[in-house]
């Protein structure tokens, strides 16, 4: 890192500290290039980040004061927005803010160079509302209420995009989504991955994997019926709010496990035949972590997951890192497992093709990124105030 950013006073600013997804991996990362920065959050779940995270100042919102904010929080989502702008940043030289919510909505002052890493628009209001917010999702009351707090919500989102100095996006579809809703370019920087945590093994697999937070828009209900229909055996690692409703639709052919430790997490990997990967995600860190364990991914063609996966295309029987099913039906995820068990896949071919998305690569993009910018804004010229006709 330059000398002039290990200088800085930096804030990272975060939704919330609620458990180690790919969000708080960035987050990491963030933390190992600005040790001494203080991180701001609407709520924190003490111990339920790394210890890297933790080490840090942490500033909470009045959210997390709020009763059931452990499990519940995403219920107070309409206060969020005034949760963030509570916040103050004007001791720092640097506010970075990694966003897939309200984070990126920050006041900060006029002088505080503003970066923001967004994982998604808000997923909750704009391209998802229907996953989210559906009329046969909702009682009577919510489905009056809903759509007035998300049309606040969109409003509040495009307007307080303007505060952000530079967005970075974690992929082109994100990119293309902050163009499309906030109007803004976006630079694209691929999220980090531990790849080195993992390693092509020689087993063939016994079964076919799905990692996963079980809410609505993962699409894990369409891989339980397609692989019911198939009886092949399939294992979910994962919890969230649809775990009960994806259990009594699951045949025995099925298996749930809670989230696991990243060393049994890796074994899971290392024993599948291939990870079923079907809804459409912004980017998909779980994807690459499987091709760093040698294994192929059979996924839904939309999305983060055609800038990591190598589709195989039976024409050329080229190598390649997995396949695409065009349309989210079983039938097309049907076939796609069956076309995937008759390719000779290349383990060391797929492991190879996702170490291009490791940490080191991910933190080197970001400091010279920060330093580019902060190099620019520091070194702005002044605008002088016009003088008037009387001076």
């Amino acid at each position: 890192m330059s000398v002039e950013l290990k200088n800085l006073k930096v804030a990272l600013v975060h939704d919330w500290l609620t458990g180690m997804r790919g969000g708080e991996k960035v987050l990491e990362v963030l933390c190992d290039i600005f040790p001494q920065s203080d991180i701001y959050t609407l709520l924190h779940n003490p111990g339920s980040v790394s210890p890297k995270i933790e080490a840090h100042r942490i500033f909470t919102s009045f959210v997390n004061r709020l009763p059931f904010k452990e499990k519940r929080y995403r219920h107070y989502l309409p206060l969020f927005p005034t949760a963030i702008e509570l916040f103050n940043f004007k001791a720092y030289d640097l506010v970075v803010s990694t966003s897939h919510c309200v984070a990126k909505g920050i006041v900060p002052p006029p002088d505080t160079l503003h970066i923001s890493y967004l994982h998604t628009p808000m997923r909750y209001v704009w391209d998802m509302y229907e996953e989210y917010f559906g009329a046969d999702k909702l009682g009577w009351f919510s489905r009056k209420l809903i759509p007035l707090f998300a049309n606040y919500l969109r409003m509040w989102d495009v307007t307080s995009s303007n505060r952000v100095d530079w967005f970075l996006a974690n992929s082109r579809h994100v990119a293309n989504r902050i163009k499309k809703y906030y109007r803004r370019e976006a630079t694209v920087i691929h999220p980090p991955v531990d790849t080195d945590r993992f390693s092509p093994g020689e087993s063939a697999g016994e079964y076919f994997l799905i990692v996963s937070a079980l809410v609505p828009y993962k699409k894990v209900d369409l891989a339980i019926r397609a692989f019911r229909k198939m009886q092949k055996p399939l294992v979910i690692v994962g919890q969230g709010p649809e775990s009960e409703r994806l259990k009594a639709l699951a045949g025995p052919e099925t298996e749930f496990v809670d989230w696991q430790p990243p060393e049994k997490l890796r074994r899971y990997y290392a024993n599948c035949r291939a990870l079923i990967f079907p809804g459409e995600e912004d980017f998909g860190i779980v994807p690459v972590e499987a091709m760093a364990s040698g294994k192929p991914i059979i996924a839904y063609g939309r999305g983060g997951a055609l800038e990591t996966i190598v589709g195989y295309n039976p024409a050329t029987g080229e190598n390649a890192t997995g396949i695409f099913f065009p349309e989210q039906t079983e039938e097309s995820l049907i076939r796609a497992v069956e076309m995937a068990e008759q390719v000779e896949w290349d383990p060391h071919f797929i492991a190879r093709h996702a170490r291009q998305f490791d940490r080191e690569t991910f933190r080197r993009k970001m400091e010279n990124f920060i330093a580019a910018k902060w190099q620019a804004h520091h070194h702005r010229p002044t605008v002088e105030t016009p003088r008037t006709n009387h001076e």
